[in-house]
């Protein structure tokens, strides 16, 4: 079984290098014509079976123009919403103690945030699970530059700072062997 992963298309926060996990923000024109050819490409891999999609719109907006090319139905999981950056959330990604917070493993982001940990049992656990639910399927999922981060350590071993440094773009589709 194959699982392939995206980040969802390009937003206005992305553009303007604005820190967003957990704020809804919509694609912009950019990012839905992003999703557009992201459908495309699904399309000639010719094998997906399943969509599954974090809820936040950006991403819900990216699964439906694949969706709508595959014929699938979407599968909303709220284990891959992006991370939960507290209070550092709508700030520049240069913003003061912002690396430093990301690289406190143990430690929640300030104010209510999450920490590396709770993201990599979040995201382990929709692989484990699509492992066992789904397991002569090819699945996508749609997802968030942290989540997809996480995702490629799961099948790839990861210094810190290789972790810390992972980038996945807009709709770039990496596809894993499960």
């Amino acid at each position: 079984m194959k699982l392939y992963v995206t980040r969802h298309g390009l937003t206005e926060w992305n553009e303007l290098d604005k820190i967003s996990g957990v704020t809804d923000i919509r694609l912009s024109k950019e990012g839905l014509h992003q999703a557009e050819l992201l459908a495309e490409r699904c399309a000639e891999c010719g094998d997906i079976d399943r969509i599954i999609a974090s809820p936040m719109v950006r991403a819900q907006q990216t699964a439906g123009k694949v969706a709508e090319k595959l014929g699938l139905p979407i599968q909303t999981d709220e284990r891959l919403k992006e991370w939960d950056y507290g209070s550092f959330e709508g700030k520049n990604r240069k913003t003061a103690g912002f690396a430093e917070a990301k690289a406190s493993w143990g430690c929640k982001m300030p104010d209510g945030g999450e920490s590396v940990f709770q993201i990599v049992h979040r995201a382990y656990n929709v692989i484990d699970d699509v492992k066992r639910l789904y397991p002569d399927e090819n699945v996508l999922l749609v997802c968030h530059g942290g989540i997809c981060r996480v995702i490629d350590s799961y099948f790839h071993d990861m210094t810190v700072e290789r972790f810390m440094n992972f980038f996945m773009g807009n709709c770039e589709l990496k596809v894993y062997e499960l």
